[in-house]
């Protein structure tokens, strides 16, 4: 119990203290494209099951992740360890919403409940709004496609064709907040995960168990 207090503590301080210079991205030169390519990358989750590594500030977290669509298009994961014990029961709905059906109370803490929210909406790029993309190139040729959100914005960024997803990112109005990636698609869902931030210890890693 201690443990997970400290790592709350740590985390809600690292989440509330966003400061430094400008970002990159400001930098980049503007281009035209088409958004739509991104979709091609959007994982086609049905039934996925994940083993799941999950690190914050010195504690870890192990055990399977199951991310399931539902019939009404939402989007259930469930965290639980490998004896069944479930960590966290979450929904994602595509009108935006999101649903806590059960957390345990050591994660039951806003910021935290608000970290892992984006950070799953990144990698199911269900917020990808066409009417409010930029895109962007940078010196060596990526394309960032720039979505902003309430606080902050996605950026998803692929080579310079468009047909890479190189990663993904999560930033605040000043910095990268989060780096992601999604790596070796079968029948479009990613084989592997990877979330890292970028201010404290928080990673989570997912490999996916065949079925």
């Amino acid at each position: 119990m201690l443990q997970f207090r400290m790592c709350y503590l740590l985390l809600s301080s690292w989440l509330l203290v966003l400061f430094s210079c400008s970002p990159a991205y400001k930098k980049m030169k503007v281009v035209t494209g088409n958004a739509r390519c991104l979709q091609k990358f959007k994982p086609a989750f049905k039934v996925a099951l994940y083993s799941t590594k999950v690190d914050v500030v010195g504690n870890h977290l192990s055990g399977l992740l199951l991310i399931k669509k539902m019939p009404d298009s939402s989007t259930r994961m469930v965290f639980s360890n490998e004896m069944g014990f479930k960590f966290f029961d979450f929904e994602f709905t595509p009108d935006g919403n999101f649903k806590v059906y059960s957390v345990i109370k050591q994660m039951n803490k806003k910021p935290v409940l608000k970290t892992l929210r984006k950070d799953f909406e990144l990698i199911l790029m269900e917020r990808l709004d066409s009417n409010s993309v930029s895109i962007r190139r940078s010196n060596n040729g990526l394309l960032y496609y720039v979505f902003p959100q309430t606080n902050g914005y996605y950026y998803y960024i692929t080579d310079s064709t468009g047909n890479s997803l190189v990663r993904m990112e999560r930033a605040s109005k000043r910095k990268t907040v989060v780096e992601a990636t999604m790596e070796n698609y079968i029948k479009g869902i990613p084989d592997s995960i990877s979330v890292v931030h970028k201010k404290f210890s928080f990673t989570i890693g997912l490999k996916r168990i065949e079925r």
